[in-house]
This record gives C-alpha cells, sequence and structure tokens, in this order.
C-alpha cells in the first residue's frame, strides 16, 4: 500500500470562503506567532522548544482572551500547523532547508484537517464548522476515505483541496525497452535512439502577456482595489504558465515510464546551475528537477527502475563507440568526430547513449561510473 494525494477543484459558497478566510487567516497567525516565540526563546534565554511547548503555547494563546477570533475555526488546523512548523525545524536541524520562514497573506494559503475535522458521506466532502458540502468538480473517484484533507487557496484566487488516501499500486507488464535521455534547453531531453522532445518554453509564449499585465500593476497605487485587481491578473497568468508546464511534465514523464523498463538519466543539480544569471530563466521554465520528481515516484508505483547517474560522467565528450574521451568540448560545439575511431556524433544523441549505458552499469553491482579511473564503457545505438 502507498498513500497518495488527489486533488480536487472546488467553489466555496459566501459563507464557506468566509470560513476558509478566517481558517487560513488564524492557521497563519498561529504559526507566524509561535515561530517569533521561539525564536526569541532561543536568542534571549537559550531555549529549545519542541512541539509539546509550542502546543502548549497554543492552548495559552486561546485560554488568555487576548484572541478570541482562535476559537471560531477548527482547532485542527491550528495544531497540524504546529506540527509542520516541528518538520520545518526537523529539516533545518538536518541541514535539508533553511530557517522556517514567516508565512505571508499574500501568497498561497492552506489548512490541514484530519479525520475528526472532516466527514464523507454519500460521495460529499463535509468541512468541520461548515453544515453545506464543498462543491467539488470530483475529475476521478476516491479509492477509499481519505485520512487528511488539505484545503488550499492559491494568488490566482483558487481553491483546491487534496485528499490523501491509501492505495494499491499496479506494475506494469515488463518491457525489455530501455532508454537513456540528456537533459537539455534547446531540446528538453533528446533520447538515446535519437528522438529529440522539443522544450515547449511555457514562459516565452505569454512573456508579452505578462510584461503588459506587469507593467499595468506596476502603476497602480498601493493598498487601492485597482492594484488588487491587478495582481490577480498577474498571478492567474502565472498560475496559467505553471499549469501548462506540470501537464506537459506529467505526459512526457508518463509516456516514459509506460514505454521503458529502464530510464536512465544524469543527476543535475540544478539549484547550482540555476545561479547561472543568463540561464536562469531558462532552466527555472524547463522543469528538469520536477520531470525527475515524476519519473522516480512513477517509476516505484509501476515496478519501473528510473537510474541517475554521476553528475560528474562525461558523457558528452566519451565516444559512445570506443570510449574515448575527449580533454574539452565548448558548449557551443553540438557536434564532433572521435580522433580515434572517426566516427560521426551528435553531442546530445552521444550523451544520451552514454548515460545509457552509465545506467545499465550501476543496476550491475560493483560497476564504477563516477568518470575518474572509469573503465571504458560501449554500448551499441
Amino acid at each position: 500500500m502507498a498513500n497518495r494525494a488527489y486533488k480536487y477543484r472546488f467553489y466555496p459558497t459566501p459563507e464557506q470562503a468566509q470560513l476558509l478566510a478566517q481558517t487560513f487567516g488564524c492557521t497563519r497567525f498561529v504559526y507566524n506567532h509561535v515561530l517569533r516565540w521561539r525564536t526569541d526563546a532561543f536568542f534571549q534565554r537559550q531555549e529549545k522548544i519542541g512541539y509539546l511547548g509550542a502546543s502548549a503555547e497554543l492552548s495559552r494563546m486561546k485560554k488568555s482572551g487576548e484572541f478570541p477570533w482562535l476559537n471560531g475555526v477548527s482547532c485542527v488546523p491550528l495544531q497540524q500547523c504546529l506540527r509542520h512548523q516541528q518538520s520545518a525545524f526537523r529539516n533545518f536541524f538536518a541541514g535539508r532547508t533553511k530557517y522556517p520562514a514567516f508565512k505571508s497573506k499574500k501568497h498561497r494559503q492552506s489548512a490541514e484537517f484530519t479525520r475528526s475535522a472532516f466527514s464523507c458521506r454519500d460521495g460529499k466532502l463535509y468541512l468541520a464548522k461548515s453544515k453545506v458540502p464543498l462543491d467539488i468538480r470530483w475529475s476521478r473517484p476516491l479509492p477509499c476515505e481519505p485520512s487528511t484533507v488539505t484545503v488550499s487557496k492559491d494568488c490566482a484566487g483558487r481553491y483546491f483541496v487534496s485528499c490523501l488516501c491509501e492505495f494499491e499500486p499496479g506494475a506494469l507488464p515488463v518491457t525489455p525497452k530501455m532508454i537513456g535521455i540528456d537533459l537539455g534547453l534547446k531540446d528538453l531531453f533528446v533520447t538515446s535512439e535519437g528522438e529529440r522532445i522539443g522544450n515547449p518554453r511555457h514562459t516565452a509564449k505569454y512573456a508579452t502577456k505578462l510584461a503588459r499585465a506587469q507593467r499595468r500593476l506596476s502603476k497602480k497605487k498601493p493598498g487601492s482595489a485597482n492594484r488588487a485587481r491587478a495582481r490577480l491578473k498577474v498571478a492567474r497568468i502565472h498560475a496559467k504558465i505553471s499549469d501548462c508546464r506540470v501537464d506537459s511534465l506529467h505526459k512526457l514523464s508518463r509516456r516514459l515510464i509506460n514505454e521503458n523498463q529502464v530510464v536512465c538519466a544524469e543527476t543535475l543539480a540544478v539549484k547550482n546551475l540555476i545561479r547561472n544569471p543568463k540561464l536562469s530563466k531558462a532552466i527555472a521554465d524547463a522543469g528538469w528537477g520536477e520531470l525527475m520528481r515524476q519519473l522516480q515516484y512513477k517509476g516505484d508505483w509501476a515496478g519501473r527502475s528510473v537510474v541517475q547517474i554521476d553528475r560528474w560522467y562525461p558523457s558528452s565528450k566519451r565516444c559512445s563507440c570506443c570510449g574515448h574521451t575527449l580533454e574539452q568540448l565548448s558548449l557551443e560545439v553540438r557536434s564532433w568526430v572521435c580522433p580515434q575511431c572517426a566516427t560521426g556524433h551528435d553531442r546530445d544523441v552521444n550523451a544520451a547513449i552514454n548515460v545509457k549505458a552509465a545506467g545499465l552499469a550501476v543496476l550491475a553491482p560493483g560497476e564504477n561510473v563516477s568518470g575518474i579511473g572509469q573503465v571504458p564503457l560501449s554500448c551499441s545505438r
């Protein structure tokens, strides 16, 4: 059994929108208040406070009478936000993330409800303190009753509900086909079979429309209703770009997993690559990290193998026929001839073939594919 989140869009009534706005506000206030309290306690008194201390502080806030509006919403999202905060601190101390940041009302809002704060009856979802079910657009049925429900509102003003359910992943039939992919910017990726998947460049498609909306936003008076409407228009364009990108990546990743038993790719440090001021926008728009994330979990569900080789492996400079490695190969050189075997190579296709060979070697125990002291690998087209 595995956990899977099913996300749907819903349209709240005015009363539900008001209740959700209060819930989002209270959740955000509790998170920021407790985060400031924990931070001050450490820097002023060198006192480390965990989840139990944060939960006690929440109880004190509700009983003090200083914040009576906290009692107007369900207590479950308030408690859950402290659990998320504790997870953020745990990731920070483990070196995985930065120090927890304060939440802003201008960004995405969310609230998590556990089983005690929602109910599913006759195919309808009811939240705590609301007698009317959510008007959800059920695009697909749920496999079982959800364990948690997360309600969110994005910057474009759209409401979504995410239901976490248990499901039994079904393995796909075994296929002998294996493939290597070389990620890029001109083409999103090139396969070891020579197929090129073009980069859609979703941001560039909406660049003119987005620039016009941003210029109009910059001319509005801060705090005015006109500025709020202009900001919403900019947010909707960004949401359109994001939705197109995610939809395209889901289709490509599903196709790769369905058609291949093994998918080999490079390990890219996207956070480091995105620091390049000339390529950062193009790299962020390509969505390499999201593509690999989708391949990983979809491969696990379908019984496929997704292999990532060492980032320093010289896939572009290495001849896929004889194993000769060039000393230098600049980025503008898109094709080259091997000086040892006189074989002509397309840079991207050759890299994808080498990635496939190195990935298959990773599956074989005892092989070294770091590119340092590497035994020459060869593969056939």
